[in-house]
């Protein structure tokens, strides 16, 4: 897929033996309102997730809880048998109602969001499976042990984590290999910024998800806005070439259910930045 714009961003190697294009996509907004039941138009969804293939993007990142499950359900639909696309998973949140989420880590109900995943997903091992939330009521070396367990029967490939700190990366590393860790961080959100930096040492991939907010950077007339018209490029494009450039284990994943929205984000990852427009988005993100 050399001719592909998503090429444009490189690629990266999840636990040193996973190749794919630094720019994939999230498929968390293929659902429906509140990423719950059914999307609007289950077609389209199939051809969001068939178009982001074709432009090259080989990593796609989902969850059981997106949906529940109509999310994974739309990728095998669409996808399956994967022909070198990575579909990445995660699991330990539990689904009540429309935009509600709530951490459920115990040992049994993870190896049931795994065995069910590879269920739905269609394979016999899932290549990377991130747990979703650390449970506050379960011990991560609790929950984690289990995931271990599932990784040595060949159920896991690679282990990840989402929303954690510097310091219970360092604990579940303790229990198992993480190749992955998947926070909220943007060009106006860097919280993270200490567990980016760690993850750039130690050779994790970060998956950065909400990758494209801009917030009062898109303003018309703004640093932002005088950039993206220097390359002809939206918003959107211009936050995740950003992302893009900051680090090589940002591995930005947006979403969108629209074939139009896919494009325009695969695009981005032509749009190259000189080191004087970095340095600008970087200090007006800040």
């Amino acid at each position: 897929m050399a001719s592909t714009p998503v090429a444009a961003s490189g690629t990266f190697s999840l636990g040193k033996d996973l190749e794919v294009h630094r720019l994939g996509y999230g498929a968390m907004r293929i659902t429906g309102k509140g990423i719950w039941g059914d999307p609007p138009d289950r077609e389209v969804a199939k051809q969001v997730l068939r178009r982001a293939v074709e432009l090259g993007v080989d990593f796609i990142d989902t969850a059981d809880s997106y949906g529940p499950y109509v999310s994974e359900d739309l990728i095998r639909e669409a996808l399956h048998p994967y022909d070198g696309v990575v579909v990445a998973t995660k699991g330990g949140l539990t689904r009540w109602g429309p935009d509600q989420w709530e951490p459920l880590a115990r040992p049994e109900y993870l190896r049931q969001c795994v065995h069910m995943s590879l269920r739905r997903l269609g394979v016999e091992r899932l290549d990377l499976w991130q747990l979703h939330r650390i449970d506050p009521k379960v011990p991560l070396e609790e929950s984690l042990g289990a995931v271990k367990e599932m990784q040595d029967q060949g159920l896991i490939r690679h282990i990840g984590l989402s929303e954690v700190s510097v310091e219970q990366v360092e604990r579940a590393r303790a229990v198992v290999d993480v190749v992955s860790v998947q926070n909220l961080y943007n060009l106006v959100n860097r919280k993270s910024e200490d567990v980016l930096e760690y993850c750039e040492r130690e050779g994790i991939g970060f998956i950065p998800w909400f990758p494209v907010a801009a917030g009062d950077l898109a303003k018309p007339g703004g640093i932002l806005d005088e950039i993206a018209k220097e390359h002809q490029a939206t918003h959107a494009q211009l936050a995740l070439a950003w992302l893009l450039r900051r680090s090589p284990v940002m591995l930005p994943i947006p979403g969108t259910g629209s074939v139009a929205h896919v494009e325009e984000n695969c695009a981005a990852a032509t749009v190259q930045l000189s080191d004087e427009e970095f340095a600008a988005l970087t200090a007006a993100g800040a």
